[in-house]
């Protein structure tokens, strides 16, 4: 809520009577309603609430917003549709500095509940673009300031050798599929490049979260020239 309160997103909010103050304050300058515990518990998604629930609104952004390069990372999200996965996506692209997240045709929808939470508040912070295809990705994109790099476990080449041939100048989209199918064939198409991560021990592979904050720190260090 504290994120939500900083932007002019909020249309309406409803707590409980017995708020804790602090809380109250961060949404007295909005339009307030009080309720009821049993009106909360209907209201809210889940078991426990914490008293206060807001109505926003919600505005995609753009492809250029989405897609700025100019050096940034951001993440492309192919057909993801858990929405635990695809916020703990959203948010470790907010830590790690991206500059957008875009979610295809068949991805999960961001102001899902779940999704929402996941991100912890980082939904407020980046731009990001839904229900896009990627045939509008390819041919809206100039290739010369993005890169599209696919994490894939069947990739000849690991994500920290191709990084390293990589100029800090050069932004890269990140592209992850859902956790059992992975990334489409459409998606591969438009990939310039295909890496995956090294698997050390006896797992078969990684969650795609877990894969995605591996590839987005590691290209924040290479940004910072921390790489190696």
């Amino acid at each position: 809520m504290r994120e939500a309160a900083t932007t002019s997103l909020i249309v309406e909010v409803f707590v409980q009577a017995d708020l804790a103050p602090q809380i109250l304050a961060l949404v007295a300058h909005l339009p307030v309603t009080v309720v009821s515990e049993p009106v909360m518990l209907a209201l809210a998604e889940t078991a426990s609430p914490q008293g206060i629930v807001a109505v926003c609104r919600w505005r995609s952004a753009t492809l250029d917003q989405a897609l700025p390069g100019g050096g940034a990372p951001s993440v492309l999200l192919d057909g993801v549709g858990e929405p635990g996965n695809a916020g703990a996506i959203i948010r470790t692209a907010d830590a790690a500095g991206a500059a957008g997240v875009v979610l295809t045709s068949g991805s999960v929808d961001p102001t899902n509940g779940k999704c929402v939470r996941a991100t912890a508040g980082s939904l407020f912070h980046l731009p990001i673009a839904t229900d896009v295809t990627l045939g509008e990705v390819a041919a809206s994109i100039d290739r010369s300031r993005m890169i599209f790099a696919i994490a894939t476990g069947d990739a000849a080449q690991e994500v920290g050798d191709w990084l390293g041939s990589v100029p800090r100048s050069q932004s890269i989209c990140w592209v992850f599929g859902a956790e059992a199918a992975g990334v489409s064939e459409e998606a591969r198409a438009l990939a310039d490049v295909q890496v995956r991560i090294p698997i050390h021990g006896r797992a078969e592979s990684l969650n795609v979260a877990a894969a995605a904050a591996v590839c987005l720190y590691a290209d924040a260090a290479r940004l910072h020239g921390k790489l190696g």
